[in-house]
C-alpha cells in the first residue's frame, strides 16, 4: 500500500508539469553553459524556426496541419480508407474502440527500427522503412488478427497479446539476417506485459475481454459537457500502461517508466530527487488516441499541457541546426545507452527547445496556441524537419547513436 508521500511523488513524476519542471532545470543550465555534454545557443532559435516553417509550407501550404500521431503513418497508401471500410458496420463506439486497439499496439511497436530494416507490403509491392514501415507492418498484423484471441480479428485483447511470440512478430515484421529489426525481444515483452496490465486493471480496460479499446468507455465517463482534457487521456495511459516497462526506476515497487537520473538535478529529500521524466511513448500514444475521441464528438482541451516528444528526430533537428551543441567529441562519436547522462541531457534540452521553437513559429506566422498547438508544430513541423535535415546531412541517420532496446526511441 502506497503512503501519501509515495503516491504524491509518483503522481508528480507522471505529470506534464514534472516533465517541464525538470527539463527546464537542465535547459537553463545549458543556456548558461553549465552542463557537461551540451550547451544551448538561443541565437540559433530563429534559424531553426525558419527552417521548420519552410518544411511546414512545403507539406501544408494552407497551414491546415493535423495532429502529430500514429494516424499520419497509416495515411501512406490507402490504409485508413481500408480500415474505415472494414469498420463500416460497427457503431461509432465500437469503431473508436477498434482504433484504440490499433493505435496502442502500433505505437508500442514504434520504437526505432534501425537504419537497415524495411517492410515489403504484400499485395501492393510498396516498400516502407522506419516509422512508416513499423506502422504499415503493425497495421497489417492487426487486420490479420495477430493481436486478437477472438473470431473478431479487428481487435487487440489481453489474451491475444499475452500469447504473442518472437516468431510471430518476426514473421509480421519480415525480420531476417538481411533485414534485422532493432529490439525485437523488447517489443515482444512489451506487448505481453500490456496484455497482463489490462487484466490487472479492469476499471480501465473492462472486465470481459480486456482490451485497449476499453479506455474509450473510461474516458467518455471522464468527459464533462462533451469536453475532455488531453492531460486526462495522458494520465489514463500512464495509469493503465505503467507496469509494462521493465528494468526502469521504481518508487516503492511502482514502475516509473520513461524516467531517468541526471546528476545536475538537485538532490533533495523528495523521492523524486535527481529524476527527469519524459514519457515519450506515452505522450505519443496520447496524441494518437485523441482523434478517435474527436470522431465520437468530444472536444479535446488543454493540448499544450503535454510536451514535445524527446526523440531523435526532434532532438536531431535541434542538434543539426546548432540550437543544441555538443561539448565534447564522444557525444557524436560513440553510441550511448538511453540511461546515459548524455541522452538524458539531450532529451531534456529537446523538450524545452520545442516549446521555444513553437512559440517562435507562432509569432512568425501570426498564429496563437489554439490555432497552432504544439501537437501540430510537431507534425508540420519539427519531426519532419528533423528527418529532412538528417537525410541531407547523413542519409537519414540520427546525429547521435543510441543503443535502443526497442522500448524508448
Amino acid at each position: 500500500m502506497l503512503g501519501k508521500k509515495e503516491f504524491e511523488e509518483i503522481a508528480y513524476l507522471r505529470s506534464p508539469k514534472a516533465i517541464r519542471d525538470r527539463c527546464s532545470i537542465l535547459f537553463d543550465l545549458g543556456c548558461e553553459d553549465r552542463l557537461e555534454h551540451f550547451r544551448c545557443d538561443l541565437t540559433q532559435l530563429e534559424r531553426v524556426a525558419d527552417y521548420v516553417i519552410q518544411v511546414i509550407r512545403e507539406d501544408y501550404p494552407d497551414l491546415q496541419i493535423p495532429f502529430h500521431s500514429r494516424w499520419r503513418h497509416f495515411q501512406v497508401g490507402t490504409h485508413l480508407a481500408q480500415l474505415d471500410q472494414q469498420l463500416l458496420e460497427l457503431t461509432p463506439l465500437a469503431k473508436a474502440q477498434a482504433k484504440f486497439d490499433l493505435a496502442v499496439v502500433s505505437v508500442l511497436l514504434d520504437a526505432g527500427a534501425g537504419a537497415v530494416w524495411q517492410y515489403h507490403e504484400p499485395g501492393t509491392d510498396l516498400v516502407f522503412s522506419r516509422s512508416e514501415g513499423l506502422a504499415v507492418a503493425s497495421f497489417q498484423m492487426f487486420c490479420q488478427g495477430t493481436f486478437s484471441s477472438h473470431s473478431d480479428k479487428l481487435q487487440a485483447d489481453a489474451l491475444g497479446l499475452q500469447k504473442i511470440t518472437a516468431d510471430v512478430l518476426a514473421a509480421g515484421f519480415q525480420i531476417s539476417d538481411k533485414n534485422p529489426l532493432v529490439g525485437l525481444p523488447g517489443r515482444v515483452q512489451l506487448l505481453r506485459r500490456l496484455g497482463q496490465a489490462m487484466v490487472d486493471r479492469p476499471q480501465l480496460f473492462g472486465n470481459d475481454n480486456p482490451r485497449p479499446g476499453g479506455l474509450v468507455n473510461y474516458l467518455l465517463a471522464k468527459a464533462t459537457n462533451g469536453q475532455l482534457t488531453a492531460e486526462a487521456v495522458f494520465r489514463a495511459v500512464l495509469a493503465g500502461l505503467g507496469d509494462i516497462w521493465t528494468g526502469r526506476l521504481q518508487i516503492s515497487g511502482i514502475n516509473l517508466g520513461d524516467v531517468w537520473r541526471h546528476s545536475a538535478i538537485a538532490d533533495t529529500q523528495n523521492l523524486s530527487s535527481g529524476l527527469v521524466p519524459f514519457h515519450k511513448l506515452s505522450q505519443w500514444l496520447t496524441y494518437s488516441l485523441l482523434e478517435p475521441l474527436q470522431e465520437l464528438g468530444l472536444e479535446i482541451t488543454g493540448l499544450d499541457a503535454l510536451t514535445g516528444l524527446p526523440e531523435y528526430r526532434n532532438g536531431g533537428l535541434c542538434l543539426d541546426l546548432g540550437l543544441l551543441q555538443p561539448k565534447h567529441s564522444n557525444v557524436l562519436q560513440q553510441p550511448h545507452s538511453v540511461d546515459s547522462e548524455i541522452i538524458v541531457e539531450w532529451r531534456a534540452l529537446t523538450v524545452i527547445s520545442l516549446d521555444y521553437i513553437a512559440a517562435t513559429i507562432r509569432s512568425k506566422l501570426g498564429m496563437n496556441d489554439k490555432e497552432l498547438p504544439l501537437v501540430k508544430v510537431l507534425q508540420g513541423g519539427t519531426w519532419s524537419a528533423g528527418r529532412k535535415i538528417a537525410a541531407y546531412l547523413r542519409s537519414g541517420v540520427p546525429p547521435i547513436q543510441i543503443e535502443s532496446d526497442g522500448t524508448v526511441f
